[in-house]
Order: C-alpha cells, then structure tokens, then sequence
C-alpha cells in the first residue's frame, strides 16, 4: 500500500499469536542434555522465556489494537452505532474522499523515538560467492575487498611508477573517491510543505524536485550549482504529487498523483504544455505510485493502487497494456535496462516480480519469476541496469539485494504471503513493533544479501544504487524514517556513513551521475545537496557540540 494506505490493517491480516507457523518459527531446536536436571532446567529457561515473549507480544497487540480503533475514531474512517438488540455496538466504516490527516504522525516525525536495529555481522555468504562482487571489485580497481588502501598510498604507489601508465585508470579513481562521501550541506532549499521526492536529469545538470504545494520545482545543477530555474504548478493533484521523472531527453518530466491520468509538462523552452496521458483504469479511487521512463523515451511504465501494471505509449497516445500483477497495491516499478524488455514490479504483498514484454499476455499475465523474502510491503525497487540485480526497500526496515536469474520457490511465496498476513501494525504512524523486527531468513528467501539500519515508517521511503561512473556502483543509499541518509557498503552489508540534518523522514535521495554530490527530499520541507567537505577533528567537534546544543534548545 502507497503512502495513502494502511500497511497491514486490512481485516484479511490477522494476528500472529496462535498461529502454529510462527511459533514452530520463534521454537527453538531441540537439544540434548549431559544430565536430565540440566536438561530439564534449560526446558524451563525456555519454556519462561517463550512465556514472557508471548505476553509481551499479546500485550504489544492489545495495544495496537487499541491505538488502531481510536486512530480510526478520531480520523473519522469508522463510527460506532447501535445495532440490533443481540449485536449491541457496532463499528461502521466511514468513507472518506480524502486521504489527507493532520495528525502528528503524519508529519514524519515519529522517527526520532526509533533507533533502527542494524547487523553488526552480516551475513555476507551468498553475496561473497556472487557476480556482482566480481563486478563491483573490478569496478573499483579492487583485487579483494581488503585492498582499499589509502588515497595517500595510492599516491605513493603512483609516484613510484606502480599504476599503469602515468595516472589513475578509471577503477582507481572510482575506489578513490570511496574515501570522499558526500558528509556536508552545501546547498538547501526549503518549502512550506513536504518534498516527496527527487531526482537528477540522465546527465545531472538539472534536478526535479516534487512537494505537497503541488509545486514541482526545477533546479539547474551544472557545476555544483543549485539554482532554480521553474516552477511549474501541478495540475489535478490529488493530497500530494507521488511521483516525477525526466523522459530520457530531459524535454519533459512526468508526475503522478491520485488521479486516473500520468502528466507529461514540456520544460523545452519557456513555455509550458501539459498533457493528460489516460490509463482508463476501472478503479474510482486511483493513484500512480511509481513512474519510469523506457531508455527510448517511448513508453511509460506506471504502477497502481490497483495492483495492476500500466503501459502508455507515447507515440500512439493511448495505454497498450495493463497487467494484473499484484495482490495488492504497486507501490514500485522500474525498467530493467536499456532494452526496455524486462519490467520490475514491487508491491506491498511483499514480492518483486520480474516480467517479460516478448511473452505477455494482457488476458493471462504470468511473471517470468517471483521474489521472496521480505516480511512486508516493498516501498521502492531500483534496478543495477544489467537486467541481472536489484534492490528492493520493505516496511520490514530492510533493504535486499535480488539477482533476478535466481527465483524463489513455492515455498518461498508462501512464507513470506504468511508473514505478511502476520503484519497488523500500521507503518504511516506507529511505532515498528518488536515482532516485526525478525532477522532471520523466510523459507524459500533467494536474495543475495539483507542490509539493516535505516528505519522505514510514514512513507514509501526509496533506496537506489550509487552510480557506476564514480563509484563502481560499490554502494546502496537510502532515506530514513529517522531523517537521515544511510549509506551501504553492497559487498559488506556495514553501514559506511550516515547524514544528519533533516528534522523529519527523508523519504527521497538521488546521487549525482557524475559527482560526488547527493540530494535529499525530506517531510520536514528541506531539499539539501550533500558533497565531500575535508574537515579539521576540531571543527568537527565544534559542529558536534552546536548541534548537540540546539538540540537542547528545541527540548
């Protein structure tokens, strides 16, 4: 479900107590005993421990029982009557035609009170043995992972005639500028509303900026600038623009929002032409999650609330495909490569699914393969471009790393259908509860790594590979329920850098093409560009010291 639906409040959902799949999943194994007191002692230990955690566990439901049933009260989506004589109170479903809430929850807030868990071991043994780590390190001018010398060293080696030719080659450059992340603020703009999201032009000189105003801002970015160009005013909105994208060419930027039609706006020249693209769809209350546009510029892939995918062809103005792809909403789609052939597609039934257009078919839509192993709804996909990996961002505070050549198994699908039916929190405004917090693998999981340590609440909060041109594509970032950025190391799954500055969840990040520069689109109405800024230790500490002091201040 988009950022306009619950996360697992839908009465098909139910609890995970009693359930004899989750508790044969919390038993532990058996073991044998040098002596039958011991043996009989270690039963109790576990037998008090499986009590205490499911109190706990019933006690955490009874309360997000609660929280759900007045949150739905206040906002108005039931009202309790009378009913006949025998059923007494009754809960009655309210309709409503806006998605839009004031309460506190709803401003991204809430982030503050989480400390994302992160793995300290990762466990790196599918990964260790992939091609991607082959990719990477070759990229990077990297013979193992444990060859990331110092720049200094580097130099050194230079001097000394140990690098081919007389300078760098391109790997080397790309692992040089491993040690210079983006860490500064040197650029921010800041609006009224929330920024939903952002991202740079195909060649970096321009950026797109989305926000709750139903402004969509163009930023010009050439040569470290960041200035804006336009403004262009967003037409039949529906509570937010969701999303916006650039057409290959960078002549046009696409949004969407809840409404039955994707905008095409020209921004070639001075004037501005929108066009309504209609996907006719057959719901009454519709909205496109996630936009792409195909490498050719000819199509738009858009995914739906509808759990359908949607095709429109530019050229022949009109929707030539719509596959019903999920059980659930679309909450994001992408195009594998440039060849435009392979779609992604991930939903909040938990499940990336990876189609071929040479063999579908409208009336029987059929994935070439599914993937598992997500405990809950998928906010984002992003593709590597090699039509081989991906990465998937979940409301299970997870990132997963996918090589689509490796599909999950039946039993796969059918676990993690079970843990999602499991899920009866609502991650737009509570607080992840701690038995949502399970690290170990589903059944049937074919992902190559898990990344922990960002928080993903409020929103369909986006993560997306680092680029090849500067990095060898050696990292995964993301936004933050927790108003940060989180940077990954892929091979390793070790949290490299972590940027602060937001006061709410940055739901959107884009890193630049070519530099080293990213840019963050926050609910707290900041858009900011981060780049690599040397610093003194003591400046440092200073900078520390100021903002542990106006923290102070604000409590």
């Amino acid at each position: 479900m988009g950022s306009q639906s619950s996360s697992g409040m839908s009465c098909g959902r139910g609890s995970s107590s009693g359930n004899p799949a989750d508790q044969s999943e919390a038993a532990e194994p058996n073991q044998s005993s040098g002596s039958s007191s011991s043996g009989s002692s270690s039963r109790g230990r576990r037998t008090a421990d499986r009590q205490q955690s499911d109190r706990q566990s019933a006690f955490e439901e009874d309360v997000d029982l609660a929280e759900v049933l007045a949150y739905l009260l206040r906002r108005g989506q039931v009202r309790v009557v009378h009913g006949h004589e025998a059923t007494g109170l009754q809960l009655v479903q309210s309709y409503s035609d806006s998605d839009e809430d004031s309460d506190g929850a709803w401003d991204g807030r809430l982030g503050d009170r989480y400390n994302p868990p992160v793995d300290t071991q990762p466990d790196t043994q599918e990964v260790d043995r992939s091609e991607i780590r082959t990719q990477i390190l070759l990229a990077t001018a990297s013979s193992s992972l444990k060859s990331r010398h110092s720049f200094t060293h580097m130099l050194t080696e230079r001097e000394q005639g140990r690098c081919r030719g007389s300078s760098f080659s391109h790997g080397e450059c790309s692992r040089i500028r491993t040690h210079f992340l983006p860490n500064y603020v040197s650029h921010k703009d800041t609006y009224l509303q929330k920024a939903f999201c952002g991202v740079y032009s195909e060649e970096g000189n321009m950026f797109l900026s989305a926000c709750q105003d139903q402004n969509i801002r163009l930023y010009d970015t050439t040569r470290g600038r960041f200035h804006l160009q336009r403004t262009v005013k967003a037409r039949d909105v529906g509570w937010s623009v969701l999303d916006v994208c650039f057409t290959p060419d960078a002549r046009n930027l696409l949004y969407s929002s809840w409404s039955d039609y994707i905008h095409l706006c020209s921004i070639d020249g001075d004037s501005e032409n929108h066009t309504a693209l209609d996907l006719n769809p057959d719901e009454r209350r519709f909205c496109v999650f996630s936009l792409a546009a195909s490498t050719d510029g000819k199509e738009i892939l858009g995914g739906a609330n509808d759990g359908c995918l949607y095709v429109f062809d530019l050229e022949q103005n009109k929707r030539t495909l719509k596959i019903d792809a999920h059980e659930d909403d679309v909450n994001a789609v992408a195009f594998a490569d440039s060849s435009s052939q392979l779609l992604f597609s991930g939903s909040d039934d938990a499940l990336c699914k990876v189609w071929d257009r040479r063999t579908l078919r409208e009336d029987r839509p059929q994935p070439v393969g599914q993937l598992a192993g997500h405990r809950d709804g998928i906010t984002f996909i992003h593709s590597k471009g090699d039509a081989r990996y991906l990465i998937s961002n979940s409301k299970d505070q997870s990132i997963k790393l996918w090589d689509v050549r490796k599909f999950s198994p039946k039993e796969g699908l059918a676990a993690s259908r079970l843990a999602v039916t499991q899920q009866n929190w609502d991650y737009r405004w509570q607080q992840v509860p701690q038995r949502a917090l399970k690290k170990h693998k589903l059944t049937g999981d074919t992902s190559v790594m898990t990344y922990r340590g960002h928080g993903v609440l409020h929103t369909l909060i986006r993560c997306r590979f680092s680029p090849e041109f500067s990095t060898g594509q050696r990292f995964i970032y993301s936004g933050c329920s927790t108003g940060k950025i989180v940077i990954y190391d892929v091979l390793t799954g070790m949290v490299v850098s972590r940027l602060s500055g937001h006061d709410a969840c940055v739901r959107d990040v884009s890193w630049h093409p070519y530099d080293d520069k990213i840019i963050s689109s926050s609910w707290d109405g900041a858009v900011r560009m981060w780049e690599h800024r040397q610093t003194h230790p003591l400046e440092e500490e200073r900078e520390r010291e100021r903002e542990s002091h106006m923290g102070e201040e604000k409590r």
